[in-house]
Order: structure tokens, then C-alpha cells, then sequence
């Protein structure tokens, strides 16, 4: 399964982008949310993981194109945020989230809210 992971901080791609692939995912990066963007209409990848303190583009403006766009509507976007604060989740949610998550990343919980979204595509996890 593929997975876009949308985040500008380096040492959080090393960390979960690592984990991602040790799961069995093939993980692309794209380093601010215009990149986000374009990379979702290109890589039409099973699952967006969006950070939302983007620079270029706020994560929730990148979401709300992806979800704007016919060719990428149908993606599932899970929010990322070190800034858990009240608002946050339903800002990422009005935006067009699916689900949200804060970091550090929990994996067990961030892929139990992956396979939520992605069940086809990330049956296997189950085994």
C-alpha cells in the first residue's frame, strides 16, 4: 500500500517513514503542502498522512484541494499535529480530513486509524 506522508520536519520523516516501511508500506514524501498536492494527483497513493504546520501551504488548505480535486477526492487524509489544541481536530476535520492524530505517533494506534480508512489496502497488517 502506498502512503503519502506530507511533513517538513526531518526528523519525523526518518521516524515514521522508517516504521512505515518496516510495516510493509511503500511511503512517498512530499516536503510542504503544495508538494503534497501535486504528489497526490501524481502518486495517487491509498492514504495521505498530512502534517498540518506546512510550510508553503497549511496542511488544512492542502487537504481542502485534495479533497476539492475529482481525481483525488477519494483519498483518505489522517491529520498529524504536534500542536494538539482545542480546535485543532475539528479544523482538520472542516478542512476535509478523515481522522486526525497528534504526534509523537502512536503506530498501533495510527495504523489501527489506517486500517479504519484503508481496509482493503491494509488487510494484510492484520496477519
Amino acid at each position: 500500500m502506498k502512503i503519502l506522508y506530507v511533513e517538513d520536519n526531518e526528523d519525523n520523516i526518518y521516524m515514521l517513514e522508517r516504521r512505515l516501511k518496516r510495516a510493509g508500506f511503500e511511503v512517498v514524501i512530499a516536503r510542504d503542502g503544495a508538494e503534497g498536492v501535486a504528489m497526490a494527483r501524481t502518486e495517487q497513493p491509498a492514504l495521505i498522512l498530512m502534517d498540518m504546520g506546512l510550510p508553503v501551504l497549511h496542511g488544512t488548505e492542502a487537504t481542502r484541494q485534495i479533497k476539492a480535486a475529482p481525481e483525488t477526492k477519494h483519498i483518505p487524509v489522517i491529520a498529524l499535529t504536534a500542536n494538539a489544541m482545542t480546535g485543532d481536530l475539528e479544523m482538520a476535520l472542516a478542512a476535509g480530513c478523515d481522522d486526525y492524530d497528534t504526534k509523537p505517533v502512536e503506530l498501533p494506534r495510527l495504523l489501527a486509524k489506517m486500517q479504519a480508512l484503508a481496509p482493503r489496502a491494509t488487510a494484510s497488517l492484520r496477519d
